[in-house]
């Protein structure tokens, strides 16, 4: 066995600080950009913001659990991790592109791998317009928000939301309304992984709306765009029969 020259990161939590010690003692640690693999201690939110950091390097990134859910990450373990990593397998997965106007002429891109999300910012409940791949779908959703997630991110918010999980194979995307109040029982879509959706926000001055990608937010935005980014790749190592899709149907039989 080849031992991979590895790069470890954490997040600022007590517990993954020490365990960045601890291992970096045992294994060594390189530049980022001397990696072959990068080594993400946290909880999924750090593994979501070392994904974004470091798309750039095309190196593949493997997570151990030091914060809470941790859908996204391996079980944390000191022991043999270079056979850990020999065996791990590989997931590509492809984050969603937003591009939103916003009310002071400005305009806000971020790339988001779990889902671009729409909230009202106000008292009020907001009203969207949605169109898909130019076609006006949806005149009027009063609402307090929607989304649209990738397969790999169908079991956060959009699964809390009442979205559909999806098999992280199944090229679809899914559009899921939270609280929606007009249509009364509108519970969303699947779309092709092709499809270009756009949101427009109604009544914008009174119904302020806010978009999010991952962790990256635009404030009073006017329209969202919001595509699959098949450009931009995400490698990601789990751990044997650990992966992406058994974890998706593990999460369907909670």
């Amino acid at each position: 066995m080849v031992k991979k020259k590895l790069s470890f990161v954490a997040s600022s939590a007590y517990v993954a600080q020490n365990s960045l010690h601890v291992l970096e003692n045992m294994y060594g640690s390189v530049p980022l950009e001397k990696a072959d693999i990068i080594v993400a201690l946290g909880g999924d939110g750090f593994m979501l913001e070392t994904l974004h950091n470091t798309q750039h390097l095309k190196i593949p990134v493997y997570g151990m659990n030091r914060g809470t859910v941790g859908f996204l990450m391996n079980a944390y373990s000191e022991a043999d991790l270079h056979q850990r990593l020999e065996e791990a397998e590989e997931a590509v997965i492809h984050p969603l592109r937003m591009v939103a106007e916003c009310a002071d002429g400005s305009r806000f891109e971020a790339l988001a791998i779990n889902e671009v999300s729409l909230l009202r910012h106000g008292p009020q409940a907001a009203k969207l317009r949605i169109s898909v791949d130019g076609k006006v779908r949806l005149q009027e959703l009063v609402c307090d928000g929607a989304l649209v997630c990738t397969p790999a991110g169908s079991t956060a918010y959009n699964y809390s939301a009442h979205g559909p999980i999806l098999p992280i194979g199944a090229e679809i995307l899914a559009l899921t309304a939270m609280s929606a109040f007009r249509p009364r029982r509108w519970r969303g879509a699947l779309l092709p992984m092709s499809a270009r959706v756009r949101i427009d926000v109604l009544e914008a001055d009174k119904r302020p709306v806010s978009a999010v990608a991952d962790a990256k937010n635009a404030q009073e935005v006017l329209s969202v765009e919001i595509f699959s980014a098949p450009d931009v790749e995400h490698r990601i190592l789990f751990d044997p029969g650990h992966g992406l899709d058994e974890r998706l149907i593990r999460e369907q039989f909670a």
